[in-house]
């Protein structure tokens, strides 16, 4: 997604960093007009309508412009940033000031010289991520500190490098001052051999004792300061209503929902389930060798259940082709996992999770969990579902009406785990319950098929020596 404006100026599209999707919001700009950056360097993150992911630059040169704020919607195809590729060898000192109107220059120092960036890296999209050449420049809003009594501070010393000229730091540490905003090459190493460690990282950001106040100082703080806008979302008091602008993964989500309702005639079935034997069987895998270090909890279970029932019932892993008035019935499981994130809910899927073994399932099911935490899932894990899991009972709710993911057949939700009054062998015992519910889209799948299915899945988690004798 590259143009040759001239023989001089470069400009690099938004890419389609997903199957088919239209557009993406600037989440965060890492360099700033002046900057050099380097083939292969991440310039900026985007948020889809699937994931966050950030965007490497394909060539070298110097940042003539950047044409979108931070927070802007683009569509794809459109010209997000210019770079004067014919100065991609000089420094950022010697290329011209062009600020675009839209991302004001902001007041800082000149950055100091950096260290030469690194070869080029695999990421989701794109072509590879350098180690950025640049040093982020203050945004608009941040504190600069008021002129006062100059003074000359001696200098530090600088980390060692390695052959490539790089301070010498493990991974995690780079990838903890990277999130920190702090430059490397400006520590102090404490660790052995001059390595960089955590502790000198969080002691770059830490708060300095606060110098005295000058007369000078007193005058410049005393001026009247404009008043600090509020974020997004934040309640003020006595303000009683907030306007939050839907997009990205919310925006996505809530359009999917309303067409699938629409869509796909859903039917939604319950039962109520004494799952102790099950939760018995929990406890003991979590102390079972083969299962050391992974992932052991009533989801992985029911995701086991659920496949099996689907092996059972294999006339329910289906879509429907609209175009073609066709039903098309799918040999494999993708099973989708509905995870709630700090950008909204998405609907991961384990490919191929019917031909995994248990091990197999609770690895990936809590790979799963931890990149969708950490909001770096990637748009194709996110594609090809067939079926779905929703756990509202970590919620505490009993269960609900689930709707399905688009281009789904069904999906099962499951309802808080109680320890309830049950008759058990003739008695009214304390046991373990849960509801769960079925939804499923009734031109696909008709009430017996669904039925058949979740009656299955409740008779395993019933008596779960079913996972041996059905599989």
């Amino acid at each position: 997604m590259t143009t040759m404006t001239d023989a001089a100026l470069a400009e690099f599209k938004m890419p389609d960093v997903g199957e088919g999707l239209t557009e993406a919001e600037i989440l965060k700009w890492y360099v700033q007009p002046g900057d050099v950056v380097t083939d292969g360097q991440v310039v900026c993150e985007v948020e889809t309508a699937k994931a966050a992911v950030e965007l490497p630059i394909p060539f070298n040169g110097v940042v003539q412009e950047l044409r979108f704020p931070e927070g802007t919607t683009v569509d794809v195809g459109q010209v997000i940033i210019a770079v004067d590729v014919a100065g991609g060898s000089g420094s950022a000192a010697s290329a011209p000031a062009v600020a675009p109107v839209s991302v004001p220059e902001p007041t800082a120092p000149e950055p100091e010289p950096e260290a030469e960036p690194k070869g080029r890296q695999p990421v989701l999209v794109g072509y590879g991520v350098s180690e950025a050449s640049t040093k982020r420049r203050p945004r608009k809003g941040d504190v600069v500190a008021a002129p006062a009594a100059v003074t000359v501070p001696a200098p530090e010393p600088q980390a060692p490098a390695n052959g490539n000229g790089r301070p010498l730091a493990k991974p995690p540490v780079r990838k903890l001052a990277k999130d920190l905003g702090v430059d490397l090459a400006s520590l102090t190493p404490s660790g052995p051999d001059g390595v960089i460690t955590r502790e000198d990282v969080h002691a770059a950001v830490a708060p300095a004792p606060e110098p005295a106040v000058t007369q000078v100082q007193v005058q410049v703080l005393a001026q009247p300061q404009e008043p600090v806008a509020a974020a997004p979302g934040v309640v003020q008091d006595g303000v009683r209503e907030t306007r939050i602008p839907v997009k990205g993964v919310r925006k996505a989500t809530a359009a999917a929902m309303v067409g699938s309702a629409f869509t796909a005639p859903h039917v939604t079935e319950f039962v109520t389930i004494d799952v102790t034997r099950t939760m018995k069987l929990v406890e003991e895998l979590k102390a079972d060798k083969e299962m050391q270090g992974l992932r052991v909890n009533p989801l992985l279970l029911i995701a086991k259940a659920l496949l099996v029932a689907i092996k059972r019932n294999p006339e329910i892993s289906a879509s429907w082709d609209e175009a073609a008035q066709e039903i098309v019935r799918k040999h494999y499981v993708n099973l989708g996992i509905a995870a709630a994130t700090p950008r909204g809910l998405i609907v991961p899927n384990i490919k191929d999770a019917h031909a995994k073994t248990l091990p197999e399932l609770a690895s990936a099911l809590g790979e799963l969990v931890a990149t969708a935490r950490e909001g770096k899932t990637s748009p194709g894990a996110m594609q090809g579902g067939t079926v779905t899991i929703t756990n509202v009972g970590v919620f505490g709710v009993d269960t609900g009406t689930p709707i399905l993911n688009p281009g789904e057949s069904a999906i099962l939700a499951v309802g808080a785990i109680k320890l309830q009054p049950w008759v058990h062998k003739g008695k009214v015992k304390p046991r373990q319950v849960t509801t769960l519910a079925l939804s499923f889209d009734h031109r696909l799948v008709d009430g017996e098929l669904g039925s058949k299915v979740l009656a299955d899945v409740a008779a395993i988690l019933e008596q779960p020596k079913r996972l041996i004798t059905w599989a």
